[in-house]
């Protein structure tokens, strides 16, 4: 009763509940890719893409609502940049980035271990699995970072500043 509560903010649901380890579907699909068919890796990036998708177009629909007395034209504006940028950093910085990482990880530690172990092949496979499920954690930070960076540097300097996708209308 005493304390202050702060007051209750709205959940993105992409972004702050469990939902958003699905855009990791594919570090995973790539990790277990010695061990299962490659159609469910690729199965995986489906998973991760429509994650992608559906984050970029709930987004786009935020924007439509904090636009909505925005004239038509600013609005359409607004939701269009929301939703370009949400897909292009979901894509590169979920999807495609973290997806080859991975690959070549695991690739180069599939590799390492044929040349330099006795292990039998399953083992290998395994532990090669296992270093690729331990390197997502060590990935996402330095990939995100580069993606803002890359994003900052390209395509956000095409829409002018009072159009960033987070700000709030006027």
């Amino acid at each position: 009763m005493g304390a202050l509560s702060a007051p209750p903010q709205d959940k993105d649901l992409y972004r702050d509940t469990w939902v958003r380890y699905l855009g990791y579907a594919n570090e995973v699909g790539e990790s277990f890719r010695a061990l299962i068919p490659v159609s469910l890796v690729w199965a995986s990036y489906g998973v991760a893409t429509l994650y992608v998708t559906a984050d970029a177009i709930d987004k786009g629909m935020k924007a439509s609502v904090a636009h909505a007395h925005a004239q038509a034209s600013e609005r359409r504006t607004r939701v269009t940049i929301s939703v370009v940028d949400t897909f292009v950093w979901q894509a590169l910085a979920s999807v495609a980035i973290p997806g080859f990482t991975i690959n070549r990880i695991c690739s180069a530690s599939l590799y390492l271990l044929a040349k330099t172990t006795r292990w039998p092949l399953p083992v290998r496979k395994w532990t090669t699995t296992a270093v690729g499920l331990s390197a997502i954690p060590f990935i996402v930070k330095p990939i995100d970072r580069s993606v803002d960076l890359l994003l900052n540097t390209s395509l956000r300097k095409l829409y002018s500043s009072d159009q960033k996708p987070s700000d709030p209308p006027e």
